[in-house]
């Protein structure tokens, strides 16, 4: 397949592939393609859904490179000590950031309290409400995106400043991406248009009140701002000769912590990565609506997709080994 055959196939797909608004892709530090669709343009924005959640990954890795947390073994209450937990419950003192980043932490309730959580002056306390519970710590995978919101208030404790200018001081500029800006307070309508409007965003980012972004959800960015991120995460946390992130954090991040299930594609999971293959060095941030950074290093290539609002489209590994990387002439 061609690039102009690529083209031509995602401008007439009615399948998964309709959606598709932007593709980017590196090849060993070379910009390899960059195309578009709907009217997007390169530099055009999206909300990525939970590639966010890749992103709040390195952050935090950048926060315990930087000394602002001690170990990702360091308890999630260390950061909080003006939280009043509620009476009886104990689990909450044992959960780390490692659970956040993998996925097990433990929270009370079978479903996400989204109105709860968006209809609060500060998302990060009132989720702290649904951590813990009778159950202990179980190891139990359990996917939760408001639960990454800790994440954040982490970063903002521990750095002493918004997470959002964390992000931006110490990912966004050092890689020549535009700085992020803060979304703002919003009405339950606006949340709504956020995720579903199909136009170009602003590099903006999700946020409560108080301005503190959503970490699992709500960052904006390009397919060229992901596959940016991808080549520094491939090329170990270097970027033009400046280091970005360790090595030794990124190892870990990308290791495999967890073997998921069906539902997850029985991928492995890192620290909010995923490593689809057991035997290919193969590794993915993944959104909703088909929102993917894509790393291959044993093809030295990193690939960013972009989509609008789309339901039931979650992993477009796939798609990009079958169609994009033949395009760009990677075997």
């Amino acid at each position: 397949m061609t690039k102009e055959q690529l083209h031509k196939y995602v401008s007439e797909s009615a399948r998964n592939e309709s959606n598709i608004c932007q593709i980017y892709a590196i090849k060993e530090g070379l910009d390899v393609y960059d195309d578009c669709w709907h009217g997007f343009k390169t530099e055009d924005a999206m909300n990525v859904n939970s590639v966010t959640k890749g992103v709040m990954a390195l952050l935090a890795g950048i926060a315990l490179d930087r000394g602002c947390i001690k170990s990702v073994d360091q308890k999630v209450m260390d950061f909080f000590p003006d939280y009043t937990v509620k009476r009886g419950e104990k689990t909450i003192y044992d959960v780390t950031i490692k659970h956040l980043l993998t996925m097990t932490a433990p929270y009370k309730g079978r479903s996400e309290p989204w109105k709860k959580v968006c209809t609060s002056q500060d998302f990060t306390y009132a989720i702290l409400d649904y951590l813990g519970g009778r159950s202990g710590i179980t190891g139990e995978f359990r996917y939760a995106t408001l639960g990454i919101q800790i994440l954040a208030g982490i970063i903002e404790k521990a750095a002493d400043e918004k997470c959002i200018d964390f992000a931006n001081n110490n990912l966004f500029v050092p890689l020549n991406l535009p700085e992020r800006i803060a979304h703002g307070d919003s009405s339950k309508e606006d949340q709504f248009d956020f995720f579903m409007n199909k136009n170009p965003r602003k590099y903006e980012w999700y946020s409560d009140p108080r301005g503190c972004v959503t970490a699992g959800w709500g960052l904006c960015m390009s397919a060229k701002d992901m596959a940016v991120i991808g080549a520094m995460v491939l090329n170990d946390g270097l970027y033009n000769g400046n280091r970005i992130i360790s090595e030794e954090y990124l190892k870990d991040m990308l290791s495999p912590h967890l073997k998921l299930g069906e539902r997850f594609g029985f991928m492995n999971y890192g620290y909010l990565w995923y490593k689809p293959y057991d035997d290919k060095e193969v590794y993915a941030a993944i959104g909703d609506s088909g929102n993917i950074i894509y790393i291959n290093k044993e093809k030295k290539v990193s690939v960013g997709v972009t989509g609008t609002f789309k339901p039931r489209i979650f992993d477009r590994v796939d798609f990009i080994e079958q169609k994009v990387l033949p395009a760009i002439g990677v075997g």
